[in-house]
Protein backbone atom coordinates (compact mmCIF):
# COMPACT_ATOMS: atom_id res chain seq x y z
CA UNK A 1 0.00 0.00 0.00
CA UNK A 2 2.83 2.41 0.80
CA UNK A 3 4.57 1.66 -2.51
CA UNK A 4 1.25 2.25 -4.27
CA UNK A 5 0.74 5.53 -2.43
CA UNK A 6 4.21 6.69 -3.44
CA UNK A 7 3.63 5.49 -7.02
CA UNK A 8 6.46 2.97 -6.91
CA UNK A 9 4.35 -0.16 -7.29
CA UNK A 10 4.56 -1.74 -10.72
CA UNK A 11 2.52 -4.91 -10.14
CA UNK A 12 -0.96 -3.58 -9.42
CA UNK A 13 -2.49 -7.03 -9.81
CA UNK A 14 -0.49 -8.18 -6.80
CA UNK A 15 -1.97 -5.37 -4.72
CA UNK A 16 -5.51 -5.99 -5.97
CA UNK A 17 -5.24 -9.68 -5.11
CA UNK A 18 -3.94 -8.92 -1.61
CA UNK A 19 -6.80 -6.48 -0.99
CA UNK A 20 -9.36 -9.05 -2.14
CA UNK A 21 -7.94 -11.67 0.23
CA UNK A 22 -7.71 -9.22 3.15
CA UNK A 23 -11.28 -8.04 2.61
CA UNK A 24 -12.56 -11.62 2.63
CA UNK A 25 -10.70 -12.34 5.87
CA UNK A 26 -11.87 -9.21 7.73
CA UNK A 27 -15.49 -9.67 6.67
CA UNK A 28 -15.46 -13.30 7.83
CA UNK A 29 -14.02 -12.27 11.19
CA UNK A 30 -16.74 -9.63 11.63
CA UNK A 31 -19.46 -12.13 10.76
CA UNK A 32 -18.00 -14.78 13.07
CA UNK A 33 -17.91 -12.22 15.87
CA UNK A 34 -21.62 -11.53 15.47
CA UNK A 35 -21.62 -8.01 14.06
CA UNK A 36 -24.93 -7.30 12.34
CA UNK A 37 -23.55 -4.75 9.87
CA UNK A 38 -20.09 -5.34 8.44
CA UNK A 39 -17.67 -3.32 6.32
CA UNK A 40 -14.77 -4.03 3.97
CA UNK A 41 -12.22 -2.72 6.47
CA UNK A 42 -11.21 -0.01 3.99
CA UNK A 43 -8.30 -2.22 2.98
CA UNK A 44 -7.97 -0.68 -0.47
CA UNK A 45 -7.30 2.78 0.99
CA UNK A 46 -4.01 4.25 2.21
CA UNK A 47 -6.10 6.51 4.42
CA UNK A 48 -9.79 7.22 4.77
CA UNK A 49 -9.51 10.65 3.10
CA UNK A 50 -6.41 10.82 0.90
CA UNK A 51 -7.12 7.60 -1.01
CA UNK A 52 -9.02 9.76 -3.51
CA UNK A 53 -5.84 11.25 -4.94
CA UNK A 54 -5.40 8.05 -6.97
CA UNK A 55 -9.04 8.10 -8.10
CA UNK A 56 -9.41 11.76 -9.04
CA UNK A 57 -7.44 14.18 -11.18
CA UNK A 58 -5.77 17.31 -9.87
CA UNK A 59 -3.51 15.99 -7.11
CA UNK A 60 0.01 16.62 -8.32
CA UNK A 61 0.71 19.59 -6.07
CA UNK A 62 3.43 19.84 -3.45
CA UNK A 63 3.00 18.20 -0.05
CA UNK A 64 0.90 20.37 2.22
CA UNK A 65 2.10 21.35 5.66
CA UNK A 66 1.05 19.33 8.69
CA UNK A 67 -2.40 20.14 10.02
CA UNK A 68 -2.34 22.66 12.83
CA UNK A 69 -2.30 21.44 16.43
CA UNK A 70 -4.38 24.50 17.25
CA UNK A 71 -4.81 25.68 20.82
CA UNK A 72 -4.06 22.18 22.12
CA UNK A 73 -0.43 22.61 21.05
CA UNK A 74 -0.16 26.01 22.68
CA UNK A 75 -1.83 24.98 25.92
CA UNK A 76 -0.03 21.65 26.27
CA UNK A 77 3.40 22.04 24.64
CA UNK A 78 4.57 18.70 26.03
CA UNK A 79 1.69 16.83 24.38
CA UNK A 80 2.80 14.62 21.50
CA UNK A 81 0.15 12.88 19.44
CA UNK A 82 2.69 10.51 17.90
CA UNK A 83 1.80 8.00 15.23
CA UNK A 84 2.05 10.49 12.38
CA UNK A 85 0.79 9.16 9.09
CA UNK A 86 3.44 8.38 6.49
CA UNK A 87 1.02 8.80 3.62
CA UNK A 88 1.35 11.59 1.06
CA UNK A 89 -0.86 14.69 1.35
CA UNK A 90 -0.46 16.58 -1.94
CA UNK A 91 -2.24 19.85 -2.50
CA UNK A 92 -4.82 20.13 -5.23
CA UNK A 93 -3.12 21.84 -8.17
CA UNK A 94 -5.54 21.27 -11.05
CA UNK A 95 -9.18 20.77 -11.97
CA UNK A 96 -10.76 17.88 -10.10
CA UNK A 97 -12.41 15.14 -12.12
CA UNK A 98 -12.98 11.41 -12.06
CA UNK A 99 -9.87 9.49 -13.15
CA UNK A 100 -10.41 5.88 -12.05
CA UNK A 101 -14.08 4.87 -11.88
CA UNK A 102 -13.10 1.23 -11.56
CA UNK A 103 -11.47 1.60 -8.13
CA UNK A 104 -14.74 1.78 -6.17
CA UNK A 105 -16.18 -1.00 -8.33
CA UNK A 106 -13.28 -3.24 -7.33
CA UNK A 107 -14.10 -2.41 -3.70
CA UNK A 108 -17.76 -3.24 -4.27
CA UNK A 109 -16.89 -6.55 -5.92
CA UNK A 110 -14.53 -7.46 -3.07
CA UNK A 111 -17.16 -6.78 -0.42
CA UNK A 112 -19.89 -8.60 -2.32
CA UNK A 113 -17.61 -11.58 -2.79
CA UNK A 114 -16.74 -11.64 0.91
CA UNK A 115 -20.29 -11.62 2.27
CA UNK A 116 -21.65 -15.01 3.39
CA UNK A 117 -24.95 -14.38 1.60
CA UNK A 118 -27.03 -11.61 0.08
CA UNK A 119 -28.94 -11.01 3.31
CA UNK A 120 -25.87 -9.82 5.21
CA UNK A 121 -26.11 -6.06 5.88
CA UNK A 122 -22.99 -4.09 4.96
CA UNK A 123 -21.76 -0.54 4.56
CA UNK A 124 -18.91 1.14 2.74
CA UNK A 125 -17.25 4.44 3.54
CA UNK A 126 -16.32 7.32 1.25
CA UNK A 127 -14.65 10.66 1.91
CA UNK A 128 -16.77 13.80 1.98
CA UNK A 129 -15.76 16.75 -0.17
CA UNK A 130 -15.02 18.69 3.01
CA UNK A 131 -12.61 16.19 4.51
CA UNK A 132 -10.73 15.92 1.21
CA UNK A 133 -10.41 19.71 1.22
CA UNK A 134 -9.21 19.59 4.83
CA UNK A 135 -6.36 17.20 4.14
CA UNK A 136 -5.56 18.23 0.58
CA UNK A 137 -6.40 21.94 0.17
CA UNK A 138 -6.34 23.66 -3.19
CA UNK A 139 -3.91 26.04 -4.83
CA UNK A 140 -5.89 25.89 -8.08
CA UNK A 141 -9.41 27.02 -7.27
CA UNK A 142 -10.28 30.61 -6.48
CA UNK A 143 -12.47 29.63 -3.53
CA UNK A 144 -13.18 26.67 -1.28
CA UNK A 145 -16.77 26.66 -2.51
CA UNK A 146 -15.66 26.10 -6.11
CA UNK A 147 -13.25 23.36 -5.02
CA UNK A 148 -15.86 21.63 -2.87
CA UNK A 149 -18.41 21.75 -5.68
CA UNK A 150 -16.09 20.08 -8.18
CA UNK A 151 -15.04 17.55 -5.54
CA UNK A 152 -18.65 16.66 -4.87
CA UNK A 153 -19.37 16.10 -8.55
CA UNK A 154 -16.25 13.98 -8.96
CA UNK A 155 -17.11 11.87 -5.88
CA UNK A 156 -20.72 11.38 -6.92
CA UNK A 157 -19.85 8.36 -9.05
CA UNK A 158 -18.33 6.63 -6.01
CA UNK A 159 -21.28 7.50 -3.79
CA UNK A 160 -23.72 6.23 -6.39
CA UNK A 161 -21.81 3.01 -7.08
CA UNK A 162 -21.88 2.05 -3.40
CA UNK A 163 -25.60 2.69 -3.06
CA UNK A 164 -26.41 0.97 -6.36
CA UNK A 165 -24.54 -2.10 -5.11
CA UNK A 166 -27.08 -2.41 -2.29
CA UNK A 167 -24.79 -1.20 0.48
CA UNK A 168 -25.25 1.66 2.91
CA UNK A 169 -22.95 4.56 2.08
CA UNK A 170 -21.20 6.18 5.04
CA UNK A 171 -19.88 9.60 4.09
CA UNK A 172 -17.01 10.45 6.41
CA UNK A 173 -17.31 14.11 7.49
CA UNK A 174 -14.70 14.98 10.16
CA UNK A 175 -14.54 18.40 8.51
CA UNK A 176 -17.75 19.31 10.33
CA UNK A 177 -16.07 19.08 13.75
CA UNK A 178 -12.37 18.14 13.64
CA UNK A 179 -11.43 20.98 11.31
CA UNK A 180 -12.45 23.55 13.94
CA UNK A 181 -9.11 22.86 15.61
CA UNK A 182 -6.97 21.43 12.82
CA UNK A 183 -7.77 23.94 10.10
CA UNK A 184 -10.05 26.77 11.13
CA UNK A 185 -8.67 27.73 14.51
CA UNK A 186 -8.27 31.36 13.39
CA UNK A 187 -12.01 31.76 12.71
CA UNK A 188 -14.57 32.96 15.17
CA UNK A 189 -17.23 30.50 16.25
CA UNK A 190 -19.76 32.17 13.97
CA UNK A 191 -17.39 32.07 11.00
CA UNK A 192 -16.68 28.38 11.55
CA UNK A 193 -20.38 27.56 11.71
CA UNK A 194 -20.76 29.30 8.36
CA UNK A 195 -18.09 26.97 6.98
CA UNK A 196 -19.97 23.96 8.38
CA UNK A 197 -23.17 25.21 6.74
CA UNK A 198 -21.40 25.53 3.39
CA UNK A 199 -19.90 22.05 3.61
CA UNK A 200 -23.27 20.52 4.44
CA UNK A 201 -24.98 22.42 1.62
CA UNK A 202 -22.51 21.10 -0.96
CA UNK A 203 -22.85 17.57 0.40
CA UNK A 204 -26.63 17.78 0.49
CA UNK A 205 -26.73 18.83 -3.14
CA UNK A 206 -24.69 15.85 -4.35
CA UNK A 207 -26.60 13.33 -2.19
CA UNK A 208 -30.06 14.69 -2.93
CA UNK A 209 -31.00 12.13 -5.59
CA UNK A 210 -29.80 9.09 -3.61
CA UNK A 211 -32.16 7.18 -1.28
CA UNK A 212 -31.95 8.69 2.20
CA UNK A 213 -32.30 5.35 3.97
CA UNK A 214 -29.11 4.11 2.25
CA UNK A 215 -27.02 7.04 3.48
CA UNK A 216 -25.36 7.87 6.76
CA UNK A 217 -22.97 10.59 7.85
CA UNK A 218 -20.00 10.10 10.17
CA UNK A 219 -19.20 13.02 12.47
CA UNK A 220 -15.79 13.11 14.16
CA UNK A 221 -13.63 15.43 16.25
CA UNK A 222 -10.40 13.73 15.20
CA UNK A 223 -9.65 10.09 15.95
CA UNK A 224 -6.68 10.61 18.24
CA UNK A 225 -5.99 10.36 21.95
CA UNK A 226 -5.53 13.93 23.10
CA UNK A 227 -6.99 16.76 25.19
CA UNK A 228 -9.87 17.69 22.85
CA UNK A 229 -10.76 20.44 25.31
CA UNK A 230 -11.22 22.95 22.48
CA UNK A 231 -13.52 20.77 20.35
CA UNK A 232 -16.64 22.42 19.00
CA UNK A 233 -19.58 21.21 21.13
CA UNK A 234 -22.02 18.81 19.49
CA UNK A 235 -24.83 21.14 20.52
CA UNK A 236 -23.45 23.85 18.22
CA UNK A 237 -23.44 21.80 15.03
CA UNK A 238 -25.99 19.01 15.36
CA UNK A 239 -28.86 21.10 14.02
CA UNK A 240 -26.97 21.73 10.78
CA UNK A 241 -25.89 18.08 10.59
CA UNK A 242 -29.57 17.08 10.67
CA UNK A 243 -30.04 19.13 7.49
CA UNK A 244 -28.00 16.60 5.52
CA UNK A 245 -30.25 14.23 3.51
CA UNK A 246 -29.12 11.08 5.30
CA UNK A 247 -30.94 8.42 7.28
CA UNK A 248 -28.25 7.90 9.90
CA UNK A 249 -25.76 9.93 11.94
CA UNK A 250 -22.65 8.18 13.29
CA UNK A 251 -20.77 10.11 15.98
CA UNK A 252 -18.24 9.79 18.78
CA UNK A 253 -20.01 9.08 22.05
CA UNK A 254 -17.61 6.90 24.04
CA UNK A 255 -14.45 8.95 24.45
CA UNK A 256 -14.23 10.95 27.69
CA UNK A 257 -14.57 14.34 26.00
CA UNK A 258 -17.87 13.64 24.28
CA UNK A 259 -19.53 10.80 26.22
CA UNK A 260 -21.68 13.29 28.15
CA UNK A 261 -23.22 14.68 24.98
CA UNK A 262 -25.95 12.04 24.85
CA UNK A 263 -27.87 14.68 26.79
CA UNK A 264 -27.88 16.88 23.68
CA UNK A 265 -30.47 14.57 22.14
CA UNK A 266 -32.84 15.24 25.01
CA UNK A 267 -32.84 18.91 24.01
CA UNK A 268 -32.95 18.75 20.20
CA UNK A 269 -35.55 17.25 17.91
CA UNK A 270 -34.08 14.26 16.09
CA UNK A 271 -35.80 13.97 12.68
CA UNK A 272 -38.22 11.05 12.60
CA UNK A 273 -36.41 9.38 9.69
CA UNK A 274 -32.94 9.56 11.25
CA UNK A 275 -31.25 6.67 13.07
CA UNK A 276 -28.50 7.44 15.58
CA UNK A 277 -25.28 5.43 15.54
CA UNK A 278 -23.49 6.46 18.74
CA UNK A 279 -19.98 5.23 19.27
CA UNK A 280 -20.20 3.07 22.38
CA UNK A 281 -16.63 1.79 22.24
CA UNK A 282 -13.58 4.03 21.97
CA UNK A 283 -11.12 3.53 19.10
CA UNK A 284 -8.06 5.31 20.50
CA UNK A 285 -7.20 3.39 23.68
CA UNK A 286 -6.52 -0.21 24.58
CA UNK A 287 -9.13 -0.33 27.32
CA UNK A 288 -11.77 -2.98 26.62
CA UNK A 289 -15.17 -1.59 27.53
CA UNK A 290 -17.28 -3.83 29.74
CA UNK A 291 -20.40 -5.11 27.94
CA UNK A 292 -22.54 -3.70 30.75
CA UNK A 293 -21.10 -0.23 30.08
CA UNK A 294 -21.86 -0.65 26.38
CA UNK A 295 -25.42 -1.61 27.27
CA UNK A 296 -25.80 1.40 29.57
CA UNK A 297 -24.60 3.74 26.82
CA UNK A 298 -27.04 2.25 24.32
CA UNK A 299 -29.91 2.47 26.79
CA UNK A 300 -29.38 6.22 27.22
CA UNK A 301 -29.99 6.79 23.53
CA UNK A 302 -32.80 4.25 23.29
CA UNK A 303 -34.67 6.09 26.04
CA UNK A 304 -34.46 9.30 24.02
CA UNK A 305 -35.39 8.22 20.48
CA UNK A 306 -36.53 4.62 20.93
CA UNK A 307 -34.63 1.33 20.49
CA UNK A 308 -35.61 0.94 16.84
CA UNK A 309 -33.60 4.03 15.93
CA UNK A 310 -30.33 3.13 17.64
CA UNK A 311 -27.41 1.16 16.19
CA UNK A 312 -24.42 0.60 18.45
CA UNK A 313 -21.22 1.63 16.71
CA UNK A 314 -17.58 2.49 17.23
CA UNK A 315 -16.39 6.04 17.82
CA UNK A 316 -14.40 5.95 14.59
CA UNK A 317 -12.09 3.54 12.77
CA UNK A 318 -9.37 1.59 14.53
CA UNK A 319 -6.89 2.44 11.78
CA UNK A 320 -7.66 5.52 9.70
CA UNK A 321 -4.39 5.34 7.72
CA UNK A 322 -1.69 2.76 7.08
CA UNK A 323 0.64 2.38 10.10
CA UNK A 324 -1.21 4.79 12.36
CA UNK A 325 -3.25 2.43 14.53
CA UNK A 326 -2.73 2.76 18.27
CA UNK A 327 -5.00 -0.07 19.38
CA UNK A 328 -3.55 -3.59 19.18
CA UNK A 329 -5.49 -5.61 16.58
CA UNK A 330 -6.34 -8.37 19.05
CA UNK A 331 -7.70 -5.77 21.48
CA UNK A 332 -9.69 -4.08 18.71
CA UNK A 333 -11.46 -7.39 18.07
CA UNK A 334 -12.05 -7.84 21.80
CA UNK A 335 -13.59 -4.37 21.96
CA UNK A 336 -15.87 -5.25 19.05
CA UNK A 337 -16.88 -8.44 20.85
CA UNK A 338 -17.81 -6.30 23.85
CA UNK A 339 -19.91 -4.14 21.52
CA UNK A 340 -21.79 -7.22 20.31
CA UNK A 341 -22.41 -8.50 23.82
CA UNK A 342 -23.41 -5.10 25.13
CA UNK A 343 -25.96 -4.71 22.34
CA UNK A 344 -27.41 -8.11 23.22
CA UNK A 345 -27.73 -7.08 26.86
CA UNK A 346 -29.44 -3.80 25.94
CA UNK A 347 -31.79 -5.56 23.51
CA UNK A 348 -32.79 -8.06 26.21
CA UNK A 349 -33.43 -5.26 28.69
CA UNK A 350 -35.66 -3.51 26.17
CA UNK A 351 -37.60 -6.68 25.47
Amino acid sequence: MIDFDERRLTDLDQLYSAVTDATAAVVKQQCDLGLDIVSDGEYSKISYATYVKERLTGYDGTERRTLSRGPEGDEFPDFDRGGSAIVAFPTNSGRVGLRDPQAVRRDVANLKGALPDSSQAAFMTAASPGVIDTFMPTTYYASDREYLTDLAQAMKDEYTAIVDAGFVLQVDCPDLAMSRISRFGQLTDAEFLNVVQMHIAVLADVLSDLPRDRLRLHLCWGNYEGPHNHDVPLQDIIGMVFEAPVGGISFEAANPRHAHEWQVFTRVAVPDDVTLLPGVIDTCTNYIEHPELVAQRLMRYAEVVGPDRIIGSTDCGFGTAVRTRRVAPSIAWAKLASLVEGARIASAMLG
